[in-house]
């Protein structure tokens, strides 16, 4: 595979990695992403909005049953973490520094065991009370009886503790995930087209030693990376597993 030396070469010589991740991280356990011709923006035409309108402030709260069918639909399924994640976990654990920066919300990366995950757009592990705050698991509103779930205490609207269009991204996720950036040696960036801002101008902010992409398809930034696959994260990660003798 060609750059997988380099690749795992650089793994084995970084003190601080941080991998960047997008929506392709999570297509090998099941779930969409979004511009891909399988993905969100390609699939989701009987909901009678296009999806960037349906995931925003406005409809959550202007039309939560459509807000929460589509939400149900593609943000509620079941999924377990795939080999990139057990991989980025096995290599936390094995005293390296590994920082996770993700664009995704489906809270894999800490089931495969990685601690320390800056969340961009939030979780749908994490609900909270429109009304009193009171906050909820996924699973509450998972075996919720209504399309729309409703608190217990206050009897107001639940809602998922993500970032949705029209809103900012969380100050505290995003100083954290700068800092990381900034700090690492090695920036690894896999599963994302770069498309998506602010989330994607954050690698603007890497000055460190090796910059590193895996992405099936060509971004707008592998003329700049030290190190580009174009390949499937699956297929890399197994193979820089197996290098690297890493239990995953």
């Amino acid at each position: 595979m060609p750059g997988i030396d380099s690749l795992t070469r650089a793994v084995y010589e970084s003190t601080n990695l941080v991998f960047f991740g997008g929506a392709g991280v999570s297509t090998e356990s099941g779930l969409k992403d979004y511009r891909s011709k399988d993905g969100i923006y390609e699939t989701a035409r009987n909901y009678g909005r296009p999806p960037e309108e349906i995931l925003s402030h406005e409809c959550l709260y202007e039309a939560p049953e459509l807000f929460y069918r589509f939400f149900r639909d593609y943000f509620l399924g079941s999924a377990s973490p795939n080999v990139t994640h057990r991989v980025l976990a096995a290599l936390e654990s094995s005293k390296r520094r590994v920082s996770i920066v993700t664009q995704n919300i489906d809270g894999l990366h800490q089931l495969a065991g990685s601690t320390r995950v800056y969340e961009l757009h939030g979780s749908a592990s994490r609900y909270a009370c429109t009304g009193c705050g009171k906050r909820f698991t996924r699973e509450d509103v998972i075996e919720s009886m209504t399309n729309v779930p409703r608190c217990d205490k206050c009897g107001s609207m639940i809602r998922p503790l993500v970032t949705m269009y029209g809103e900012t991204l969380d100050d505290v996720v995003v100083t954290g995930a700068v800092k990381a950036i900034s700090q690492a040696d090695l920036l690894l960036i896999g599963g994302t087209s770069l498309a998506v801002y602010p989330a994607a101008s954050f690698v603007r902010l890497f000055h460190g030693d090796t910059l590193a992409i895996i992405n099936r398809d060509p971004t707008p930034y592998d003329n700049r990376c030290d190190i580009v696959i174009h390949d499937s994260l699956g297929n890399v990660f197994t193979a820089l597993a197996n290098t690297m003798r890493l239990s995953f």
